[in-house]
């Protein structure tokens, strides 16, 4: 077959997938998991449900392919929000918006628990946490960050935290649970060792 050919095939298939991926992405939006269907897939992708049968064999196919592309596109997010910020203000700007997508997952069903559930889910996991590992470790290298608590650590301790920004019911709530999860990972200060000296000798 002719590259030009294959080229050509590869980047219909491609639009097409592309199509079908935007098309769910707009219907979970607008109506949630549950509700999506191959025929509104279709529909809102303009496009025939055969040809959509050709990509995908059921909707939960189509949903996990959205969900890992979504999954990815906000880690890639965190990873510009890290370039674009001051050395001294990249980790929190990654955590505030770690946990402004956490307060966006879905919730409540069998579906959403098989999407969450995925290999895709996992991969992300690590390389997150590796992000805000690294992230943890040049702060405790300048000084910013607890030296007394190994950075893996650290950072399981802020996705853990921040992991609740999805009950929360509104963005300043999330900003607060932001500000506490920061505070936890300042420096033990004297005024902090006083107290413990303080509180050990009325003991």
């Amino acid at each position: 077959m002719p590259k030009l050919w294959t080229d050509t095939v590869e980047q219909h298939r491609q639009a097409v997938r592309e199509a079908t991926l935007d098309a769910t992405a707009r219907l979970v939006a607008e109506r949630g998991l549950t509700a999506v269907t191959m025929s509104a897939i279709a529909e809102q992708a303009s496009i025939g449900r055969a040809t959509l049968y050709k990509y995908f064999p059921d909707v939960e196919a189509v949903l996990l392919a959205w969900h890992e592309r979504q999954v990815g596109g906000h880690l890639e997010e965190l990873v510009r929000i890290r370039d674009r910020a001051a050395p001294d203000q990249r980790l929190e700007a990654v955590l505030t918006s770690y946990a402004r997508l956490a307060g966006h997952r879905q919730h409540g069903t069998d579906l959403a628990a098989l999407l969450h559930g995925g290999e895709h889910v996992a991969r992300a996991h690590q390389q997150l946490t590796a992000l805000i590992t690294d992230l943890l470790a040049d702060g405790a290298g300048a000084g910013r960050v607890r030296a007394d608590v190994p950075p893996d650590e650290l950072a399981g301790y802020c996705l853990h935290a921040l992991s609740a920004a999805g009950d929360l019911p509104s963005p300043a709530a999330v900003g607060r649970l932001v500000a506490v999860t920061l505070a936890g990972l300042r420096p033990p200060g004297p005024a902090t060792a006083g107290s413990r000296s303080a509180g050990g000798t009325a003991g």
